[in-house]
């Protein structure tokens, strides 16, 4: 959620004015106290207001960023067109996809993204699997091929983050990121994680599946300020559950505790994201169901409180 942070001015202090009210026995009319509070120290660096990301579908045809509408300030980008277009205070986050190391087509794809100052970082991969799985992919996403590309970036595209989002290897009942990557052994900055705990064959949603999966990945050497949450805000279509049935799109209660739970576990992400402003594999999603946008944007601008559940 956004955090409302006071700017350091230009030297370094806020002033906050405190009027003494007049009392008995005061002939003058007002006395005035002046304090002072330095608000940011010395060398320090006020933090940077929330970001927020839907993927999909983030452009209608004329280019205008849709999601923005209702409070989302990165933008899923993929070419340096849609970048630019971007209206002030939204940032964008550059959909690469490849697990090849650095060869020519990685170079060709990122590129054309260095220096540009509305650049957040690059979104190498969603879902990758360091195994290779007859009848389901061939080509096994290597740790150090990651590493490989996200060392680049870090040299070549100075102050951008690499993000992937990590695909759960056991089941959801007992997630394991064992054996797939973690800050160490890939170099990547940050780790979507994204349980999807609203289920048909649950008749409703298991919300301590969100600390089960924040649990596994720290136990796989993700520490929780390297997590991105990934909100469910999608369902039906042709996507399948591990448990045999459908994912189920939340109702704004339902949204509402899932934000909830991350809140507590989560505090302060580098961004977070919601999973999904566009339809993929027909599914229900964010920019089709105007209950969970509310709820959403009343969570972006920091209009929600807890007790609303």
């Amino acid at each position: 959620m956004d955090r409302i942070d006071k700017r350091c001015s230009g030297t370094g202090a806020v002033q906050h004015r405190a009027a003494l009210p007049r009392g008995a026995g005061y002939s003058v009319a007002w006395f005035a106290l002046i304090v002072v509070i330095s608000v940011c120290a010395a060398g320090q660096t006020a933090p940077k207001r929330g970001l927020h990301f839907a993927p999909n579908g983030n452009f209608d045809g004329s280019g205008s960023y849709l999601p923005g509408k209702i409070g989302f300030n990165l933008a899923d980008v993929s070419n340096i067109r849609q970048l630019d277009a971007l209206p002030d205070g939204v940032e964008g986050l550059a959909w690469i996809g490849r697990c090849n190391g650095v060869d020519a087509a990685f170079l060709d794809s990122v590129r054309p993204y260095i220096g540009n100052p509305k650049l957040f970082g690059f979104y190498l991969a969603d879902d990758p699997d360091p195994r290779s799985i007859a009848r389901v992919h061939t080509h096994a996403c290597k740790a150090e091929d990651l590493k490989a590309e996200s060392d680049w970036i870090h040299v070549n595209v100075r102050g951008a983050k690499t993000f992937i989002v990590l695909m759960n290897v056991s089941s959801s009942r007992t997630p394991s990121f064992e054996n797939t990557y973690n800050p160490v052994n890939s170099h990547i900055d940050l780790f979507g994680i994204d349980p999807y705990p609203c289920r048909t064959e649950l008749n409703g949603c298991d919300f301590d599946m969100i600390d089960r999966y924040v649990l596994a990945a720290e136990s796989w050497g993700i520490p929780r300020k390297a997590m991105v949450p990934v909100f469910q805000a999608f369902g039906g279509g042709k996507w399948r559950a591990d448990g045999g049935g459908q994912y189920a799109l939340p109702d704004a209660r339902e949204e509402r505790q899932i934000l909830a739970r991350w809140r507590v576990l989560i505090q302060n992400p580098a961004f977070d994201m919601t999973y999904s402003w566009g339809s993929q594999n027909g599914a229900t999603t964010l920019e089709k169901a105007p209950n969970l946008q509310a709820v959403i944007s009343a969570y972006i601008k920091g209009r929600d409180r807890p007790q609303s559940e």
